[in-house]
């Protein structure tokens, strides 16, 4: 089943998981006036894009089947592989068609999977994304592409509606992109968790050495936004904390394959692993100051 109304360039797109992230991109499409067809594993949440304008299917292949371009923003590698080559979508796709991979997987999965979709005729790009569901909302993302250059070029309009897009290199470079940004995030909430742990324990105020640091070389978008959640103790997730451990998992495999020792990463990896082991998955990963204080017998911030 595809839509009958193209969008502004004659493309149809087809939209594979319409979750957390993947519905505001998705809503980001239609309101640029591309026809999306929209798929998503818990069906519900590809329905309630209906009233955007999108058309929903009950298949990845029926999603797939007519669409010119087709992006995936699914939880993790096996669940890309599943939707593209399980569960049929890839047979389903025109030789021409564009994938788009906008998940977090590591680099090698997404090198197998563009060599996979070749010998279809498939073109592939790796793109995850960093911005949150805010700026997925906001169309703001920061998109970190890996693939050939013409193709992303080709596919500039698709991207413009949910952010700013970036070549960084060939297959697979998306990806390390994105590991790379993981690795920043991860360590400098460490280093925020750290500091109002350090702050509160002597006595002084979190919300004010908040306020008195910003502007300063400490400043950055984790102390503005993550810093305001350690404040304010507010940790329903925008980016859950076992997201974050997979993301760290894979950067430290790939250290690894490249024979790379990442002390600090290292570090924040395994209080990343200790939270969720724990049971603090679905928390934020802001939430690591939980952890911290836990660890140092001071629970809530308390002596």
């Amino acid at each position: 089943m595809t839509s009958s109304r193209k969008g502004h360039d004659g493309r149809r797109i087809a939209f594979l998981g319409t979750g957390l992230m993947g519905a505001p991109m998705a809503r980001r499409l239609l309101a640029g006036g591309f026809a999306v067809i929209v798929w998503n594993r818990d069906s519900s949440k590809a329905e309630a894009l209906a009233e955007d304008g999108a058309v929903c299917v009950k298949t990845p292949a029926d999603a797939v089947s007519g669409a010119d371009v087709v992006i995936t923003m699914l939880t993790n590698a096996g669940a890309v592989e599943d939707v593209l080559f399980d569960r049929g979508a890839a047979d389903a796709m025109a030789p021409g068609t564009a994938v788009i991979d906008m998940s977090s997987i590591a680099p090698h999965f997404a090198r197998d999977h563009s060599a996979r979709l070749a010998e279809l005729g498939i073109q592939h790009v790796d793109a995850p994304v960093s911005g949150g569901v805010v700026g997925a909302e906001a169309g703001t993302l920061a998109i970190m592409a890996g693939g050939d250059k013409d193709v992303i070029d080709g596919l500039a309009d698709v991207f413009a509606p949910m952010g700013r897009v970036t070549r960084v290199g060939p297959s697979g470079a998306g990806q390390l992109a994105k590991l790379a940004n993981q690795q920043i995030v991860a360590v400098t909430i460490g280093a925020v968790a750290e500091a109002m742990l350090l702050i509160e324990a002597g006595g002084g105020s979190p919300a004010a050495f908040r306020d008195a640091i910003r502007g300063g070389f400490a400043e950055s978008r984790i102390l503005e936004l993550h810093g305001k959640r350690m404040v304010e103790r507010q940790f329903t997730p925008g980016g859950s904390s076992s997201n974050q451990l997979k993301d760290l998992n894979a950067a430290m495999a790939t250290a690894k394959t490249l024979s790379l020792t990442l002390p600090l990463t290292a570090a924040v990896h395994a209080e990343f692993s200790e939270f969720v082991a724990n049971g603090n998955g679905e928390k934020d990963h802001s939430g690591l100051l939980l952890h911290l204080e836990e660890k140092n017998g001071r629970p809530g911030g308390k002596q």
